[in-house]
């Protein structure tokens, strides 16, 4: 059995798509995965699985619309192992996300596109907005009193933006705790 997060877009946001944590859990369980843990209400899921991560994906984004009464087709799934999120936390850019009182930090997973496709939908504001390419994800933080200047909400705009989905870092630093500790 192998140990994975999974990230899925579109749910319980602005409203929308809405999921309980608990139903969700129990669809989960009864697609044959265990130990399904669920965190806050924005889509993070622990799981256990001898599938690899391809088949999980599929299971899972077939199984929603089935099951939950969904607004949208945006929902897509991301199936990530502890060593591919750990790596995305050692791999952060300098500095990044250690002033939480000065800067916002998150990180914008990708699905099913390149990072390098990914950075083109950006302009970052000078000043404001940082955007840095990782792998399979970009990091993006933003100078705390001046958020409202901020451009990053321009990305919502644009195509690409469905294949992403948006994690502060204190949440994806509290995955990879509960990843760990599982």
């Amino acid at each position: 059995m192998y140990t994975y997060l999974i990230l899925i877009r579109g749910i319980n946001v602005g409203g929308k798509n809405i999921i309980a944590m608990a139903a969700l859990k129990k669809c989960l369980g009864e697609l044959g995965f265990s130990d399904v843990t669920t965190y806050i209400t924005s889509g993070n899921v622990i799981l256990k699985s001898s599938q690899g991560s391809k088949d999980i994906k599929a299971q899972i984004e077939a199984a929603l619309p089935s099951n939950f009464k969904l607004d949208s087709e945006l929902i897509k799934v991301l199936v990530l192992s502890q060593s591919q999120l750990q790596a995305i936390v050692h791999n952060k850019p300098v500095g990044f996300g250690e002033q939480p009182e000065k800067y916002h930090s998150d990180v914008i997973f990708l699905i099913g596109v390149d990072s390098a496709q990914a950075m083109t939908a950006f302009s970052p504001r000078e000043g404001v907005d940082k955007i840095w390419q990782g792998d399979g994800v970009i990091y993006s933080q933003r100078l705390g009193e001046q958020r409202t200047k901020s451009r990053l909400s321009k990305i919502m705009g644009t195509p690409i933006y469905k294949s992403m989905t948006i994690r502060t870092w204190n949440t994806t630093l509290k995955l990879l705790l509960l990843m760990q500790s599982y």
